[in-house]
């Protein structure tokens, strides 16, 4: 069984980031959560959200 990684988004990912993320996700993929502000959503954190998905996957990575 493939572990369920969450990827935290501090910052916009640069190439090398957003490949790692990719690589790491696998064919099963990856939950990814930005935290920054999203010039083009413009939609805020939801922060309840983000505590009730680290607590549900198995690792959380964080990306600075």
């Amino acid at each position: 069984m493939i572990p369920k990684i969450l990827h935290l988004l501090c910052s916009a990912p640069d190439d090398t980031v957003a490949d790692l993320i990719g690589v790491m996700s696998g064919d099963e993929g990856a939950t990814v959560i930005s935290l920054y502000p999203d010039d083009v959503a413009a939609t805020p954190v939801d922060w309840r959200r983000v505590v009730q998905d680290i607590m549900v996957h198995d690792r959380v990575i964080c990306w600075w």
